[in-house]
């Protein structure tokens, strides 16, 4: 049974289906050097054995960084996957992508903001689940229980971490 608008309580706000997931880090680097490495350096930290499809094979992750421009990782023998389109390059504040690995596009954006010297908070959001069918949210991923099992969440807070831990080693 399907409900239209007009038979909604006037000033009722429902949820959604499919809420944009949000994760937030704060990496002890000055906001130039976070976003330098989330840009320039994917390859090094991201991990590549649980969120690639080439896993082991890929040999380097690239960002074409502007409108337009391409995410992509790069396989040992040549193959070139992409995972987006970029969507904002505005260096070193926010980037935003298309996020193609699901099958149907979503985004992801990202903030870099400095909170002190040598501290950034990075805010992600990750919108567009509500255009996935359910075979999509079904889909296996790198994670126990598919997307629709909250596997993405957690993948992004490994990747966060990830990120977190390379863009402070600078400093060790």
């Amino acid at each position: 049974m399907s409900r239209n608008a007009d038979s909604e309580p006037e000033g009722r706000v429902l949820p959604l289906a499919r809420p944009p997931i949000r994760r937030s880090v704060l990496v002890r680097a000055p906001r130039e050097r976070t976003w330098a490495v989330f840009v320039g350096r994917m390859a090094e930290w991201w991990p590549l054995d649980l969120f690639s499809a080439g896993r082991e094979r890929v040999r380097d992750v690239t960002v074409d960084p502007r409108v337009g421009g391409t995410v992509a990782e790069v396989w040992d023998d040549g193959t070139t996957l992409p995972w987006g389109e970029v969507l904002t390059c505005a260096e070193p504040e926010h980037f935003a992508m298309t996020w193609n690995i699901t099958g149907t596009p979503t985004e992801v954006a990202l903030r870099f903001r400095a909170v002190a010297p040598a501290l950034t908070k990075v805010d992600l959001e990750h919108t567009g689940w509500d255009r996935l069918s359910a075979d999509e949210l079904r889909a296996d991923c790198a994670l126990p229980g598919g997307y629709s099992g909250g596997a993405i969440a957690t993948g992004w807070d490994r990747i966060l971490a990830a990120l977190q831990r390379a863009a402070a080693e600078e400093d060790e």
